[in-house]
């Protein structure tokens, strides 16, 4: 009988880690973005949500945000770019990556 570790099949993470950080703990400071994810929302209908894995100060972060132009932005970032440093700036009424 094979053994299930013959399959050669690795784990692939797709959880994020480290603890729940609000965005405006960030603003303006230099941040290392890891991933990404958008889902819909369940707490506001018709809605998505962005989570961010970070890096900050050499530990990991989560940010959750309904931020429509961090997701328009960080959607055209190529897969293979990823991580890449930024700095998240509030400008009036949005915050956008610089």
């Amino acid at each position: 009988m094979t053994a299930f570790k013959d399959f050669g099949i690795k784990a692939k993470p797709n959880s994020f880690t480290g603890d729940k950080i609000k965005i405006d703990k960030v603003l303006n400071q230099e941040i290392t973005v890891h991933a990404f994810k958008i889902a819909k929302s369940t707490k506001k209908e018709n809605t998505d949500y962005l989570t961010i894995q970070i890096e900050k100060d050499k530990t990991r972060y989560v940010i959750f945000t309904g931020s429509t132009i961090l997701m328009q932005m960080i959607k055209e970032v190529p897969e293979d770019k990823f991580p890449f440093k930024t700095t998240i700036v509030k400008n009036n009424d949005y915050q956008e990556f610089t």
